[in-house]
């Protein structure tokens, strides 16, 4: 009981920290603050600061502003490629947002879905709610160690499931969806120590991008600017990018953790041994999506989900019905972990026969192939080498909380990467950015 209420009020102690104060009075100062990175957590932060009349520009290195928030419209369906939902709406930061930026939501049921096996049959109702209830219990009672992954101690100690593609199904359709990561290179003893808001999820159908707008709004940023050094060794901070060079007081970096992995941007002098460390340490996670449109839809339109259980695992098992909330015959379906690694390198041709072989299984083998498909690649993407973050086999998540140290008090980092309570989200990015925010402002008006 202790314990809980412990957690209780760690948890809104951090969300009055990370709320903006709408009527703080701006600050007299003549500090300059760069922000590298016009994502969420870029955005986030830059609003913060301008609302307190510091001086503040943001540099991105894309042609657009919102990071891993991107939406296509080229086939006339809002397909977000990075978030498309609001995980738990209640009481979280972005849902308020979403709703001033006039983005649209739908509430996608997890209960409208129908799962097919192999063998062309359906799992009973009585037999997914069975499997899905052990399926918790197991997670919650799950006793993992730090040097062993997820699947490692999990089929040591559930055998049986080796080869039940249900479990697989679950495991990684749940899991590696939720978390990002293979579940052979997700840690075993912190995979789920993350926190959550209320509320069922909620999806916006009219474009993720519309809250990166809001956000941006009346803030400078300065878009095909890529930074390649950022020198911090004197009083002001030296940034060389693609579009000359740039000075500021402090810097705030928000780009994503495959970004720093991939070290696109040196640092002189070199970054401190654990910030370095937790860079190296926390893996990205490869999650893809792919969004396509048939003339006339044959699948069951009352359903919001269909789920398939194939050997592999990752490998298009989950369907979303686009058509309940957007006027298209479209299926959205996924990758995930390793499988979404290696489906980056197969051709378009090749991702739509693999994903017909599964829908014909169900459907029968007349049904018609899509007339048009979007994918996305983030795993190979220069601008994120991942989809999110994930709790790394190995690595304990307090190395998540190394980023929340600034650098001799000029050097700042926020993202997804960097707040371990709500790590590969974006209300996770956009709390990161807030946290900063204030601490350059409190450093300034000291």
């Amino acid at each position: 009981m202790m314990n809980n209420i412990i957690i209780l009020l760690s948890f809104l102690g951090l969300l009055a920290s990370c709320k903006p104060n709408k009527t703080s009075q701006s600050i007299k100062t003549n500090k300059k603050v760069i922000v590298i990175g016009a994502g969420v957590a870029g955005l986030s932060a830059s609003k913060y600061l301008k609302d307190k009349r510091i001086d503040v520009i943001v540099l991105e290195a894309q042609e657009k502003i919102g990071g891993r928030l991107k939406t296509d419209r080229s086939l006339g369906i809002s397909f977000d490629e990075g978030a498309s939902w609001i995980h738990g709406p209640e009481g979280n930061p972005i849902t308020e947002i979403a709703k001033k930026s006039g983005a649209k939501t739908y509430l996608t049921s997890d209960d409208k879905v129908e799962v097919f096996d192999t063998d062309e049959k359906s799992y009973s109702e009585e037999k997914l709610a069975s499997a899905e209830e052990k399926f918790m219990e197991v997670l919650s009672d799950f006793n993992g160690k730090k040097d062993k992954s997820f699947g490692e101690v999990f089929y040591k100690g559930f055998p049986q499931y080796k080869n039940d593609k249900l479990w697989t199904y679950m495991l990684s359709a749940f899991l590696e969806f939720d978390s990002g990561g293979d579940i052979y290179k997700l840690s075993s003893k912190d995979f789920y120590d993350d926190e959550t808001f209320d509320g069922e999820d909620i999806i916006i159908t009219n474009g993720y991008d519309k809250v990166a707008d809001y956000l941006a709004k009346g803030i400078d940023v300065k878009l095909n600017t890529k930074v390649t050094e950022v020198n911090y060794d004197a009083e002001k901070v030296k940034i060389k990018t693609s579009k000359g060079n740039f000075e500021a007081d402090y810097v705030l970096i928000t780009v994503p953790l495959g970004v720093l992995k991939n070290k696109i941007i040196s640092f002189r002098p070199e970054l401190p041994i654990k910030t370095q460390k937790a860079i190296n340490s926390i893996d990205m996670g490869s999650v893809n999506k792919f969004l396509l449109v048939w003339e006339t839809a044959f699948w069951d339109e009352n359903l919001q989900y269909i789920g398939y259980t194939p050997e592999t695992r990752g490998k298009f098992n989950y369907f979303m019905n686009v058509k309940k909330f957007a006027n298209a015959n479209a299926l959205m379906t996924f990758t995930f972990g390793d499988y979404s690694i290696k489906a980056e390198q197969m051709s378009d041709n090749e991702i739509i026969e693999e994903i017909m072989n599964h829908l014909r299984v169900i459907y029968g083998k007349d049904i018609p192939k899509p007339i048009k498909m979007l994918r996305t690649k983030w795993n190979t993407n220069p601008y994120t080498f991942g989809s999110y973050s994930f709790a790394t086999n190995g690595v304990r998540t307090k190395e998540y909380e190394v980023f929340e140290e600034p650098i001799d008090d000029k050097l700042f980092f926020a993202g997804e990467h960097t707040i371990r309570e709500y790590r590969g989200t974006v209300h996770g990015a956009y709390l990161s950015g807030i946290r900063e925010a204030k601490k350059i402002t409190e450093i300034i008006q000291k």
